[in-house]
């Protein structure tokens, strides 16, 4: 199917994104990530070691950035300052990459993101040459600010980071993708498949996960479910679902060409 996801210059073949942090070893983590079938690979680099902790297992071991696209992100960071710093530094671990994962939290108690700094550091980070995917509200007026600023991908949250509660705001995501010209990604907040279906059923580009894989009893199985779920969401999405018809019932059989009932049937009493 030539349904190819480009972000910035760049093209996929899998929409699904997946983290890399909460599994129990390296070993499982590359075991998940390639039961996804995910191309993109976000690295939280305050709390990875990707070469900056010499003599310690090295995440890019077991995902080397020659099979896979490296999405090193700022998380934990809470201020712009914070997050360009820890961009700057995956650069620089990743010969030169410039794909980041723009994060900017506004607490620890819900992760939610704080769009100011969020908004800050973009600016500096587009100015400097980063090719940044973004992590926000699901504010449509803020996506078009970060649209405007040069993000290549805006990627609203479907809920709380780690909640698993999936979509509980469909008519924001559809607001954003009513006026985006970049990708949208749903992060944060999926639970389970039929969530991540959801968001592709909607129009999404893609979605990125990371607790509903790494946290699920049976990781590698349901990374393989999310896989499932993202590529049949997009498929509905490109078929075009049926109108929905409010108290209204549609034969799914031909009604023309049936076999009447006979005289005797209409007749009979009930």
């Amino acid at each position: 199917m030539n349904d190819i996801l480009r972000i910035g210059n760049r093209e996929f073949r899998s929409r699904l994104l997946i983290g890399t942090g909460k599994y129990k070893d390296l070993a499982q983590t590359r075991a998940a990530v390639e039961a996804s079938g995910a191309e993109i690979v976000t690295v939280a680099i305050r709390r990875t070691n990707i070469g900056q902790t010499p003599g310690e297992p090295n995440l890019l071991d077991v995902l080397p950035p020659s099979k896979f696209t490296m999405l090193p992100n700022s998380a934990g960071c809470y201020t712009a300052d914070d997050a360009v710093r820890t961009l700057r530094l995956a650069r620089e671990l990743l010969d030169g990459h410039t794909l980041t994962k723009l994060e900017v939290l506004g607490d620890p108690a819900t992760l939610y993101p704080n769009m100011p700094e969020t908004l800050k550091a973009a600016e500096t980070l587009v100015r400097e040459g980063f090719e940044v995917m973004v992590y926000c509200s699901d504010d449509p007026i803020q996506a078009q600010v970060l649209e405007s600023i040069g993000c290549v991908a805006v990627m609203p949250l479907a809920s709380l980071i780690g909640s698993g509660m999936g979509i509980l705001n469909p008519w924001n995501i559809q607001l954003i993708l009513e006026k985006a010209k970049v990708p949208v990604i749903v992060d944060a907040g999926v639970g389970t498949a039929s969530d991540a279906a959801i968001a592709m059923e909607l129009g999404c580009a893609g979605v990125l996960m990371n607790t509903a894989v790494a946290q699920a009893a049976d990781p590698v199985l349901m990374a393989s479910a999310m896989r499932k779920a993202v590529e049949a969401g997009r498929e509905a999405y490109r078929a075009g679902r049926m109108p929905k018809k409010l108290y209204s019932a549609a034969a799914s059989s031909p009604t023309t060409g049936v076999i009447a009932p006979s005289k005797a049937a209409r007749t009979r009493e009930p």
